[in-house]
C-alpha cells in the first residue's frame, strides 16, 4: 500500500465514512490538532524516565487515537460504523493520577513559568496543545458541529494532568520550579 492517494491534492479530505471536506475545515482542524498533541506526549514520554508516567502516557496515547477517529468520523455516519469509545473512566483515571502525583508536590504559590529541562518545557508544551485542542472542539459545538462532550471533558481533564506532571518531572528531576514574579513599577 502506497502512502500516497493523491486525492488530497485538490485541498480536500475524506472523513471516515467518505464524505468529503476542505482540509481547512473546523473538523480537520481539531483532529489534526489532537494529532499533533499525541505526537507531543509521544516525545514527553521518550524525555522521561518515569516507568508509571510512561505507562499512563501510552494509554492517554491510544485515547486520543480513540478521540481522532471520533473527531473524524462524519458524524452522521457514525452510528453505522464500530467506532472506538471514550469512557467516563478515562476521565476518572486521569484524575486519579492528577492526585497521586499532587501528594508529593509542594503547593503552588505562584505560576509557573515553563522551562528549567527539556523534559519539563516540552511537557508544558503538549499542554499548551491540549488546551488548542479543547478550544478548537468547543469551537465545533459552537458551531453545531457534533463533538461528544465527553472528548472535551477529557481534553479538559489531560490538559490538567500535563500541568501536574510537569510539575511532577520536576520534582523527579530535583529541578526548582521558576516562579513567575511580575514586574511591578
Amino acid at each position: 500500500m502506497k502512502i500516497y492517494t493523491k486525492t488530497g491534492d485538490l485541498g480536500k479530505t475524506s472523513l471516515i465514512g467518505g464524505t468529503k471536506v476542505p482540509k481547512s475545515h473546523l473538523r480537520i482542524e481539531t483532529y489534526g490538532t489532537v494529532d499533533e498533541l499525541n505526537s507531543h506526549i509521544g516525545l514527553v514520554s521518550d524525555l522521561i524516565d518515569d516507568q508509571a508516567s510512561k505507562i499512563i502516557l501510552k494509554e492517554i496515547q491510544d485515547r486520543l487515537f480513540t478521540i481522532g477517529s471520533s473527531l473524524a468520523c462524519d458524524p452522521e455516519k457514525e452510528p453505522l460504523m464500530k467506532m472506538p469509545d471514550l469512557k467516563e473512566g478515562d476521565v476518572v483515571l486521569l484524575e486519579k493520577e492528577i492526585d497521586l502525583m499532587n501528594e508529593v508536590l509542594t503547593p503552588m504559590k505562584f505560576f509557573i513559568l515553563p522551562g528549567g529541562h527539556v523534559a519539563i518545557s516540552s511537557t508544558h508544551v503538549a499542554r499548551c496543545v491540549c488546551r488548542r485542542a479543547e478550544r478548537l472542539c468547543v469551537n465545533m459545538q459552537e458551531h453545531e458541529l457534533f463533538v461528544d462532550p465527553l472528548v472535551i471533558k477529557y481534553i479538559n481533564r489531560l490538559s490538567d494532568y500535563l500541568f501536574v506532571l510537569s510539575r511532577y518531572v520536576a520534582h523527579l528531576l530535583k529541578v526548582e520550579e521558576i516562579g513567575w514574579k511580575p514586574r511591578i513599577n
